[in-house]
């Protein structure tokens, strides 16, 4: 389960549209280590997010195609938000909706890989964190 855990949470992290919390909050009530479980989802879901950073650093290459799913104006308005809002926003890399793009951009801008991961990674584990440590409190 623990795999299943992972590939959910490496989704989730990506564009595509998912959730990995409610899976977590069932293996946990199930009696799956807490560490375990914490590790597992932290790591899938940042590496999920260093999928939308790779498509960050190659997306420019593509903002011509009829095809590119954001306007000239969309994409110059994100890199101004990140260009204002820049490195430390990726500690919010785990928000619904907005956490995504957060990430993109961060490719598309060429943030240095070294710090994108790291404060993502940071994020991402206090989340699951927050979230295993409420569960507990309540059980």
């Amino acid at each position: 389960m623990y795999v299943t855990l992972f590939i959910a949470a490496l989704l989730s992290a990506t564009l595509l549209p998912g959730s990995s919390e409610v899976l977590l909050v069932t293996l946990q009530t199930q009696g799956y280590a807490v560490g375990w479980l914490w590790l597992v989802a932290t790591l899938g879901n940042t590496l999920g997010s260093c999928v939308n950073y790779g498509l960050g650093r190659y997306a420019l290459h593509w903002q011509h195609q009829r095809w590119f799913p954001v306007s000239p104006k969309q994409l110059e308005k994100g890199q101004q938000w990140f260009g204002q809002y820049g490195k430390w926003s990726l500690l919010l890399a785990w928000l619904p909706v907005v956490g995504d793009p957060i990430t993109l951009f961060a490719g598309i801008m060429r943030l240095h890989f070294g710090v994108f991961f790291m404060l993502t990674a940071i994020g991402k584990a206090a989340r699951y964190a927050v979230i295993l440590g409420l569960l507990l409190s309540l059980g």
